[in-house]
């Protein structure tokens, strides 16, 4: 299944795109001169001995002196001292900013992916924006740092090379250089291909990655429907897709390096073939044609190396085309705003139209008219797709309503900060989002300044202090990812005690009892109970045992109130409220 906002992102120059990815390493200047000057003090070695062998023939091949030979091979090794030192030093300079660099981008990735609103995540899949975090970033590592870094090398190498070759002879030169307007074309052309490549096989991944990770997240239920073959197929069909990808990028490459090789090593035949008649000729000694070669062979060395890092670039491109596009993305609901000195708790929804953005064409709510007072309990009731999760969405401000307004103590929600509303809001959901840490530390997560004493008193208002007791490790217990080693009724009244910990002055029940037993919805009704004290709650459930105790029921169909009231006048009515009553006792 393919996202939704899964688009044909426009991509960006690529020019545009270097240059970016040239500034993420910025910050870490100092290693990036540190290993530059290691840089230049290898490359230079590397450039002198070619000159030292040729010194080396000639003086074997002329004078035949022992001792002149021994001082130069004592120069060559203290060359290649000099080079393995200055070359350790480069990697390690260079790989450290590397590591920095992918460790801040992370970061800043992650940040801008938790600044996104609610219907950012309903368009994008877990898998692919894990993925970004993860492979692409990774891709990107290299290329800021190391990949700079072997370009600066290869390319004084290359340039230094080319001009000690002119200066030993200016008319192998002129031959040996035809060859490099070619190989250049050539890189161009396929650093271009292997973009457009390389951005297609990081979607194929992250497409095979969303797949696993809803199948290991969701285990319970691919096992209970004996669908790991299916599963395995659609995993395999999402992994041959970028096997398929990586494979034409794979062939596209080594054409290319072929191509470069053929090429590179011709032109070394020809220096060769015609070297030697100028040798023959007088007008060129051996050891000059031995500096030459050598040169020739580092030159060519430098600019494959140099045409592959090009290609590695463009891979880093098209992953980068993807993490840029996800950190550049302004949110639709961004922090900021103002800050009430006092929240009363007075809510209201004032014509209120609304349709989620990944389904615009079906409204959910029209003309929605509704007033929670300070400190009251409201229960919403009605048939699945009236609105009732809904509410909770907008006044959490998940979402903002494409008409109408929500206001909170006579203040818009589009005029107060997200973050700020949020920390006033407290909710407990049918199915409540644990993390894979301690108990208390997930009792703790709104308020993680809080003491342990304060922890286990909300506990203890929530029921949950004695079962967390009978624990081996107490609150230190790991509840496992999403709390799976707790059961329905225990995680419940830890989200409970979260809320109460929180102390916020809104509160959602979102479906709160729904899924439990009669002993636990026992236990947690009594804990629901305290935590509405003081309190304006907003109540959305089926069962009537939630709603009947609420000082006013609404009834939501089609996107309106229809019917408003406590639950015994409502009762005494003829109408939806009392039906789906009576449906439920029916049930029961």
């Amino acid at each position: 299944m393919s996202s939704p906002e899964k688009s044909a992102t426009p991509q960006l120059p690529t020019r545009v795109t270097l240059r970016r990815l040239l500034t993420l390493a910025r910050p870490e200047l100092p290693f990036i001169i540190a290993g530059t000057v290691f840089l230049l003090v290898s490359s230079v070695s590397t450039l002198v001995y070619p000159r030292a062998i040729g010194n080396l023939v000639d003086e074997a091949l002329s004078t035949r002196s022992q001792e002149m030979l021994d001082g130069l091979a004592l120069t060559m090794l203290a060359v290649f001292v000099v080079q393995g030192v200055a070359m350790a030093l480069r990697a390690y300079y260079f790989n450290t900013a590397g590591e920095r660099v992918v460790a801040r981008l992370r970061k800043s990735l992650f940040g801008a992916l938790l600044s996104q609103e609610v219907a950012f995540f309903d368009a994008r899949r877990t898998g692919e924006l894990t993925s970004r975090l993860a492979s692409d970033t990774t891709v990107l590592q290299n290329t800021v740092t190391a990949n700079i870094s072997m370009a600066l090398r290869y390319g004084v190498q290359a340039l230094g090379g080319v001009a000690l070759l002119f200066y030993t002879s200016a008319r192998l030169t002129g031959v040996m250089l035809a060859i490099i307007p070619a190989v250049t074309m050539g890189a161009v052309f396929y650093g271009r291909r292997v973009r457009v490549i390389s951005r297609q096989v990081q979607d194929a991944l992250a497409d095979s990655t969303n797949v696993a990770e809803e199948d290991l997240s969701g285990i319970r239920t691919v096992r209970s429907f004996a669908a790991e073959r299916n599963e395995l197929e659609r995993y395999g069909a999402a992994v041959d897709r970028s096997f398929s990808l990586a494979r034409e990028r794979t062939r596209q490459s080594a054409i290319f390096m072929g191509a470069v090789s053929i090429a590179g090593y011709g032109g070394i035949a020809v220096v060769l073939w015609y070297g030697g008649r100028l040798v023959v000729q007088g007008q060129l000694s051996v050891g000059a044609l031995t500096s030459f070669l050598i040169y020739t062979m580092l030159v060519a060395f430098s600019f494959s190396a140099m045409a592959e890092l090009w290609a590695d670039f463009m891979r880093a491109s098209g992953a980068a085309d993807r993490v840029f596009e996800l950190m550049d993305r302004e949110p639709a609901i961004a922090s900021g705003g103002a800050q009430l000195p006092e929240v009363r708790g007075h809510v209201e929804f004032r014509d209120v139209r609304f349709a989620y953005p990944t389904r615009s064409d079906i409204t959910v709510l029209q003309g929605l008219n509704l007033e929670l007072r300070p400190g009251e309990v409201v229960a919403v009731v009605g048939p699945s797709g009236a609105g009732k999760s809904t509410l909770a969405s907008l006044l959490s401000r998940f979402y903002d309503p494409q008409g109408g307004a929500v206001l909170l103590d006579g203040h818009p929600l589009t005029s107060l900060d997200p973050e700020w509303l949020r920390r006033n809001i407290g909710m407990v959901a049918q199915e409540p989002q644990l993390f894979s840490c301690s108990i208390a530390d997930n009792i703790r997560y709104g308020r993680p300044d809080a003491t342990d004493a304060q922890v286990e008193e909300a506990a203890r208002a929530a029921n949950a202090h004695a079962y967390i007791q009978r624990f081996p490790e107490g609150y230190g217990t790991q509840v496992g990812e999403r709390g799976v080693q707790l059961s329905g009724g225990q995680k419940q009244r830890v989200a409970i005690a979260r809320a109460v910990l929180k102390d916020p002055r809104l509160l959602i029940l979102d479906e709160a009892t729904s899924a439990l037993d009669a002993e636990s919805e026992h236990l947690v009704k009594d804990a629901l109970e305290r935590l509405m004290k003081g309190r304006t709650t907003l109540i959305i459930a089926h069962r009537l045992s939630t709603v009947a105790n609420a000082d006013r029921v609404l009834v939501l169909e089609g996107g309106h109130v229809i019917q408003s009231g406590t639950h015994s006048a409502l009762m005494g009515q003829d109408g939806l409220y009392r039906r789906l009553v009576e449906r439920q006792f029916v049930a029961a």
